[in-house]
C-alpha cells in the first residue's frame, strides 16, 4: 500500500495523507460478491474510468467522459454486455447513469468483476457521491460531494482501491 491508494478503513478511505469519511454496501464487505447482495467486495481494484454530468458539474479531469441521457450500465448477467457500459433504448436489465438524484453527477468506475464479466458476480462498483453520511450503497462506495469532488481531481486512470478483507 501507498499514498497514492485508496484504502478502506473501518474510520473511512485513505489517500494521500487525509482519511475521507465514506460509505459502503449495505452488506457490508465480502469477499463472495453476487449480483443484488448489496455487498462491497474484498480485492484491489482499479479506476478504469469516470464519467459526470457536464450539464451539472464542470468536467473534474481531462479523462473524464460526460454521461448523456442513453447511457446505462448493464447489471443483466444473461446479457452478453453485463457490467458494461451501454446505450439506450436497451433490452435487458439495466441502471441509469443519468439520474434525477446527484448520486451520479461524478462516477468512478472500478474493474470489479471487468472487463472479462463473470455472470452473477456483480456489476457497477462505482465510487459516487453519497445520499447522506452512514446511509449505505448497493455495494458502491460513496463520498459527499466535496470530498468526492477533492478524489476526483487528484486521482488517475489505474488508481488501486484497496478493501480489505477486515476493514
Amino acid at each position: 500500500m501507498t499514498p497514492a491508494d485508496l484504502v478502506l478503513t473501518p474510520r473511512g478511505v485513505r489517500f494521500g495523507g487525509h482519511l475521507l469519511p465514506c460509505t459502503i454496501g449495505k452488506g457490508g464487505i465480502s469477499a463472495t460478491k453476487r449480483e443484488g447482495d448489496g455487498v462491497t467486495p474484498v480485492g484491489h481494484h482499479h479506476i478504469v474510468g469516470m464519467l459526470y454530468r457536464a450539464d451539472r458539474i464542470p468536467r473534474p479531469a481531462a479523462w473524464a467522459k460526460p454521461i448523456g441521457p442513453g447511457d446505462l450500465w448493464s447489471d443483466d448477467p444473461h446479457d452478453i454486455a453485463y457490467n458494461h457500459h451501454v446505450r439506450a433504448p436497451y433490452p435487458h436489465s439495466h441502471e441509469r447513469l443519468r439520474r434525477g438524484d446527484p448520486l451520479y453527477d461524478l462516477v468512478l468506475v472500478l474493474d470489479w468483476n471487468w472487463p472479462d464479466a463473470q455472470p452473477g458476480c456483480g456489476s457497477a462498483i462505482f465510487i459516487h457521491q453519497w445520499r447522506r453520511p452512514g446511509y449505505p450503497t448497493e455495494g458502491c462506495i460513496a463520498f459527499s460531494r466535496p470530498d468526492l469532488h477533492w478524489l476526483a481531481a487528484r486521482v488517475h486512470l489505474g488508481t488501486k482501491v484497496i478493501v480489505p478483507d477486515k476493514s
